[in-house]
C-alpha cells in the first residue's frame, strides 16, 4: 500500500515525514467550492473529503490523505487571500483577536473513507500597520489560510495558542497518525 498526500503544501509534506516513512504527493486539482448551508466549521472537512476522493478515484488500493485548513473568525471563513489587499484585510481583522484554525482531514483506502477535523484557538497580539505591510511584502501570506503562517520567520503575531500547533501549520500530525492506524487496522 502506497501513501498519497493530496496536497502540494511544503508544510504538510514536512509534517507527513513525521508520520510516514514514504509517501507520494499528488495535488488534488479541484475547485474549492463549498455549497451553501455548510457551516464555517464544516468547510475544511468538506474540502478535505473532496480532495481525497478526487485522488482516490485512481488510487483505490492506496491510502490517500486529503487536507484543508481554514481560519474562522467572527463566523467567517478565511481561506488563502486573493491578493495583497485581501491579506491586509485578514491580518487587520485578526489583529488583537482570537480566531479558530480548523484543519479537515480525510483518509481513503479500498473504497472506504473516514474524516475528522481538528480545531486550535489562536490569539494574536495587536499588529501595527507596518508589521502587516512588511509581512505582506515578503509574499509569505499569499498561500496560507488566514494570510499567515505560524511558523514563518520574522513575523510573530501569536500571543497564545490552545490546541495542536501542527494543526495551525496545516496538518494535525499527531491525531492523523493515530486515526490512520485505527482506520487501516479496521480495514484489514
Amino acid at each position: 500500500m502506497k501513501v498519497i498526500l493530496a496536497s502540494a503544501s511544503p508544510r504538510r509534506q514536512e509534517l507527513m515525514k513525521s508520520i510516514f516513512d514514504e509517501f507520494e504527493c499528488i495535488p488534488a486539482d479541484i475547485e474549492e467550492i463549498v455549497p451553501s448551508g455548510i457551516s464555517a466549521e464544516e468547510t475544511a472537512e468538506f474540502l478535505s473529503v473532496k480532495k481525497a476522493a478526487h485522488i482516490a478515484q485512481d488510487h483505490r488500493n492506496d491510502l490517500v490523505v486529503g487536507c484543508d485548513t481554514v481560519v474562522v473568525f467572527d463566523g467567517r471563513v478565511y481561506g488563502k487571500p486573493a491578493d495583497k489587499d485581501d491579506a491586509r484585510r485578514m491580518l487587520t481583522e485578526l489583529s488583537g483577536n482570537t480566531h479558530i484554525v480548523i484543519t479537515g482531514v480525510c483518509l481513503f483506502y479500498g473504497g472506504k473513507s473516514m474524516s475528522f477535523s481538528e480545531k486550535t484557538s489562536v490569539e494574536f497580539y495587536p499588529l501595527s500597520e507596518k508589521e502587516i505591510n512588511d509581512y505582506i511584502s515578503t509574499g509569505a501570506p499569499m498561500d496560507k489560510a488566514g494570510a499567515y503562517g505560524i511558523q514563518d520567520k520574522h513575523f510573530l503575531p501569536v500571543k497564545s495558542i490552545k490546541g495542536d500547533y501542527f494543526n495551525v501549520v496545516g496538518l494535525p500530525a499527531t491525531r492523523l497518525k493515530r486515526e490512520a492506524e485505527k482506520f487501516i487496522n479496521l480495514l484489514q
